[in-house]
């Protein structure tokens, strides 16, 4: 059997600061830049420790986002 080489982990650089909280505004369905920042290009919404967004704002962009879907403003699955 052939021995696997161990790569290290790549480190992710979360901000440390809200993004909602820093600029103070709360997450809408009707702006569709900020709700953009948050999903991939697949369509997922990122997780909280991807993207250093506290967790009052994290279950708001979660509705945000599912609300801005449901309107046809942002597609279900990514391009």
């Amino acid at each position: 059997m052939a021995v696997r080489k161990k790569f290290p982990k790549r480190k992710i650089t979360v901000p440390k600061t809200c993004y909602f909280c820093k600029e103070k505004v709360e997450p809408k369905y009707s702006d569709i830049v900020p709700l953009q920042k948050f999903v991939s290009s697949q369509g997922k919404i990122t997780a909280r420790s991807r993207n250093g967004i506290c967790a009052k704002h994290q279950r708001r962009l979660t509705s945000s986002v599912k609300h801005a879907r449901h309107l046809a403003l942002l597609p279900f699955v990514g391009q």
